[in-house]
């Protein structure tokens, strides 16, 4: 399950026990149990590494799958029999020989400096004071003083202004850039791994707050400086697994989990170390093991008023990317009438009960689901976005639900293994799952409602939100709405999904992290100018946080 993403649930209601005649069959809840616990234990075996999009590990994992899919008797529905490839471009990075010293001291990327994306990528050696410009050295510049001239200054653009000064030190034979902020302006200097500008002829780096104090105090001290300055674009392919069951009907079901996980952590979403192996069996090879499951349930005794869409995605962990791709490429043509996802679970029990999303996005669920819960203690939440990639449907104007037992100790870390699965839980939730599409089976196409948002921003960190859902796979500058939440301070304002947010007050955003940095800075009460693209047009709204 994404982190980005994650919320708590909310709607607590109890319901009653429906048992269902194909599934009570002692032989046949047996070979489920056995199924389910073969799947797991092959997903989340050390072998997999931790099945991190654009892995080897994940290349056996969709392997299994669509092996799986083929020996049920389904038809390949990808791009490429059972796979639909697709190609993610998570934009530039500092490759780790990157480093900056100072008189032998090394800086630490990010917290004491950065170099900007269209920085030069080379090696430079010197030694320069902060106060001097020597031909064949580094230079430095304070752009506090930039800031102060403009301050009243609408068309300065301190980006411009920085490879407009590269160009002209490289001119003067400065063999680097070195920026920093001696005063309280926000300068909105960041590094933008979107970046399209032209290449600087030098290497261009800023050196935060806290560097400048420890490094910088002395303006007429020669410093020493090594610096080596290397990106790369960082792309990866992923992989969706896409099997069919063609009833010849009008509308068709889509049934969905993501096998992807986080490997050894190395994109920095675990909530551990980042040198183990993340085998999340929860998180999600119960989700995929179910969805399996469920398609071998619905080969062998399928309702037939519906075709049934099984998609197995990748890069969920990265911001839902597999469900966005295949939404917006499509490998059948179809037309949806609900989705139903199934993402971490594994672990009922007394603490954790099975938490039901999506409850408000159609009618028809308040009048099925209680008469196809097997015994389950569960959980109604309405909202129909959430941690996965459901919200993806949703977004679509699809009604969706959402299959979640919680989430626990074990989230995100190395410790989320197979032993600590409920397989008699996770059985009974692919009953509950297979009893609503029953259920459903002669309503025809479901209505879709739309459903409260939630809200970005509520944790410790943020005591104001806009009332947005950013879309995490945007690759341009900025941050793309995916969505606004009804009642909301966004919808107030007037902003709609495809805007694009682009600065709060005084700072600035290149991406989500940055927006939520810039989000930090306001409380309750605090008025401010939001500054949004719509289309090839900058508008901008009164902001006033309640």
């Amino acid at each position: 399950m994404s982190r980005f993403f994650f919320l708590a649930f909310i709607l607590t209601a109890c319901s009653s026990p429906k048992g269902n005649k194909s599934l009570d069959d002692s032989k046949a809840e047996a070979r489920l149990l056995t199924n389910l616990k073969s799947h797991v234990y092959f997903l989340a075996d050390d072998k997999l590494e931790g099945r991190q999009t654009g892995t080897k590990g994940e290349e056996l994992a969709m392997e299994y799958i669509a092996n799986q899919y083929k020996e049920i008797g389904l038809e390949p529905k990808g791009t490429d029999g059972f796979i639909q490839q697709f190609e993610i471009n998570e934009g530039k990075q500092v490759t780790p020989n990157s480093y900056f010293k100072i008189n032998g001291k090394l800086l630490e990327l990010n917290t004491e400096y950065f170099p900007l994306a269209f920085s030069a990528q080379t090696n430079v050696l010197g030694k320069q004071a902060v106060s001097l410009r020597e031909s064949n050295e580094p230079w430095f510049v304070d752009v506090k003083g930039w800031l102060d001239e403009n301050k009243t200054n609408p068309h300065f653009d301190i980006n411009d202004a920085v490879a407009k000064e590269a160009t002209r030190a490289a001119g003067k034979r400065a063999t680097a850039l070195i920026l920093f902020n001696s005063g309280k302006e926000v300068d909105n200097i960041q590094f933008n791994k979107n970046d399209k500008t032209t290449t600087a002829p030098i290497p261009v780096l800023y050196i935060t707050a806290p560097a400048v104090k420890k490094y910088l105090s002395d303006k007429s001290a020669e410093l020493e400086m090594d610096m080596a300055i290397q990106m790369s674009e960082r792309k990866r392919t992923a992989r969706n697994v896409v099997a069919f069951l063609d009833n010849g009907a009008a509308n068709t079901v889509i049934l969905g989990a993501h096998y992807d996980h986080l490997g050894y952590g190395s994109d920095k979403n675990a909530l551990d170390t980042f040198n183990a192996v993340h085998n999340g069996a929860d998180d999600n090879a119960s989700g995929t093991a179910a969805l399996i499951e469920l398609a071998r349930l619905l080969k062998k005794d399928a309702p037939k008023n519906n075709n049934y869409l099984f998609i197995s995605f990748s890069g969920e962990e990265l911001g839902l990317f597999g469900s966005k791709y295949w939404l917006e490429h499509p490998s059948i043509n179809i037309t949806p009438n609900y989705m139903i996802n199934m993402d971490m679970v594994g672990r009922y029990d007394t603490v954790h009960k099975l938490t039901v999303g999506g409850f408000g996005t159609s009618p028809v669920w308040s009048q099925t689901l209680s008469t196809s819960n097997p015994g389950l203690i569960v959980k109604y939440d309405s909202s129909g976005s959430g941690p996965s990639d459901h919200a993806s449907f949703y977004r679509k104007d699809i009604p969706v639900l959402f299959f979640f037992t919680g989430s626990h100790s074990d989230y995100h870390k190395a410790t989320d293994d197979a032993d600590k699965i409920n397989f008699d839980g996770q059985k009974d939730i692919v009953k509950f799952v297979y009893n609503v599409i029953k259920a459903t089976d002669d309503k025809g196409k479901l209505a879709f409602l739309k459903t409260r948002e939630p809200e970005m921003g509520k944790s410790t960190r943020f005591t104001v939100s806009l009332g947005v859902i950013p879309d995490y796979g945007y690759t341009g500058t900025g941050v793309r709405i995916d969505g606004v939440s009804p009642g909301k301070l966004a919808e107030k304002i007037g902003l709609k999904a495809g805007d694009v947010l682009l600065q709060l007050g005084d700072f600035k955003f290149v991406d989500v992290m940055s927006y939520m940095t810039a989000l930090s800075k306001f409380k309750k009460g605090d008025k401010t100018k939001l500054t949004i693209k719509r289309g090839s047009e900058e508008k901008t709204f009164d902001v006033e946080f309640q």
